[in-house]
């Protein structure tokens, strides 16, 4: 996939303006609320009219309008999948599923009916009406109607805000097999730092209507500078590891990575397989000594890269990990009496690692 985006749009008092490339196959436009996010895909699918904008998906020009170029949104080829499925109540799960393949001239379809519904797990649902539906089921309807319609682009705008945690979980594993699976590539808009993390290749940060940062999700997501715009307290570092072993006798899982070893509770997966894990800032303690006789299970060794400027009571701190980056929220009193400073060989205890990729 390759993206090319240069917007610039007012918006009231603020003037949205982004300028980004992505080539990933799931690119996470992330933000807080009010960043421009909606605003942004709305302009990428054709829906608002942008003051200046030059949009190419895979070498096809969508808008330029230097060239006086701005393709409607039928002609764009978008797919989009709103916060809520916005399915046609009258029509049954198979009729919404069909309904966007006619706007799509027949040479230019791809994709079958029944690998989408197989992908999706949406089969025994065809002969239903929206109304019987949970959220997360509508949700796959609403995706599976997107990718029927063939898109060159697939837009999904805070596709989970609407769901409880239990229908998260329920559609989390179907986008990820829809990025690793499916045939078009995906613009995820959120403001949640966890969807992000466990299924962007691309983070795209916006703040204030501007892009932050661009880039590896791996490398976005940790960078110190920017963990008042990711999100504060939810700020962390996400790590690519893969499984070492098991440990039968405690029902526990190895994960090894540049930094060491991670033990976590037992995974269903097998040895070998690659898994994503996040850890929150606020869950990494920092020691100058080795510490020895505590229930933490996971110690790194790692030097201090940088020390962010205080906020009130807290200090944000990056650690190098043998090359990986791990993030700590302390308080500066901590600091202080640490004499914590740059270059400094510390060890991290991590209180709680979360699977971000399920």
């Amino acid at each position: 996939m390759s993206l090319e985006v240069d917007v610039e749009h007012r918006l009231g008092t603020v003037t949205l303006q982004a300028q980004f490339t992505a080539t990933g196959r799931l690119t996470a436009l992330f933000g807080r609320s009010g960043a421009g996010k909606t605003s942004l895909i709305n302009i990428i699918a054709g829906l608002t009219r942008p003051d200046r904008a030059r949009i190419v998906v895979d070498g096809v020009v969508l808008a330029d309008t230097g060239r006086g170029i701005d393709l409607p949104p039928h002609r764009r080829r978008v797919g989009y999948v709103f916060q809520e499925g916005r399915l046609f109540p009258h029509l049954t799960v198979r009729q919404n599923l069909t309904y966007g393949r006619w706007f799509t001239p027949a040479s230019a379809r791809w994709g079958s009916f029944d690998g989408v519904v197989a992908m999706l797990g949406i089969g025994p649902l065809l002969d239903r009406r929206p109304a019987l539906l949970s959220g997360g089921e509508k949700q796959r309807v609403a995706i599976g109607r997107a990718l029927l319609s063939s898109p060159r682009v697939l837009l999904m705008d805070e596709p989970l805000a609407a769901l409880d945690e239990a229908r998260k979980a329920e559609i989390l594993p179907y986008v990820e097999r829809l990025r690793d699976e499916g045939q078009v590539p995906i613009v995820y808009v959120s403001h949640a730092v966890s969807e992000v993390a466990r299924l962007a290749s691309t983070v795209v940060l916006l703040a204030a209507g501007r892009v932050v940062a661009t880039g590896d999700a791996v490398d976005v997501l940790g960078r110190l500078d920017l963990m008042t715009a990711t999100g504060g307290r939810e700020g962390g570092a996400i790590l690519d590891t893969r499984i070492e072993r098991h440990d039968a006798r405690y029902d526990l899982t190895v994960l090894s990575c540049a930094a060491g070893e991670i033990v976590v509770p037992r995974l269903d997966r097998p040895a070998g397989a690659i898994t994503r894990i996040r850890i929150q800032a606020r869950d990494v303690m920092i020691a100058t000594v080795e510490p020895s006789g505590i229930s933490a299970q996971n110690i790194l060794q790692g030097t201090i890269a940088e020390i962010g400027r205080p906020a009130g009571g807290s200090v944000d701190i990056r650690l190098d990990c043998r090359g990986q980056a791990l993030l700590a929220s302390l308080t500066r009193r901590a600091v202080d009496q640490l004499g914590l400073r740059t270059g400094l060989a510390v060890f991290a205890v991590v209180k709680t690692v979360a699977l971000a990729d399920g």
